[in-house]
């Protein structure tokens, strides 16, 4: 016996949506950088009112490197 599917699909989308604006897109755009892998951190809310912006937050760990491969160095 088999099942009765119904056809109709229920249009779940809400009426302020234009379905003209949403044609044109490119299944699999940044899959690319995707499996290149990403390297994203978040920054708690207290160290983040330090750091502006992406700049200044790399170039507080390039010095803290630099400073622990100095470390290192004297160390050994």
């Amino acid at each position: 016996m088999k099942k009765h599917v119904d056809k109709q699909t229920q249009d779940e989308l809400r009426p302020e949506y234009d379905l003209a604006l949403l044609k044109g897109g490119v299944r699999g755009k940044y899959a690319e950088r995707f499996k290149a892998g990403t390297n994203l951190v978040l920054l708690s809310p207290d160290v983040a009112e330090y750091f502006p912006d992406e700049r200044s937050v790399n170039a507080a760990l390039r010095s803290l490197v630099s400073i622990a491969k100095a470390k290192l160095h004297r160390a050994a």
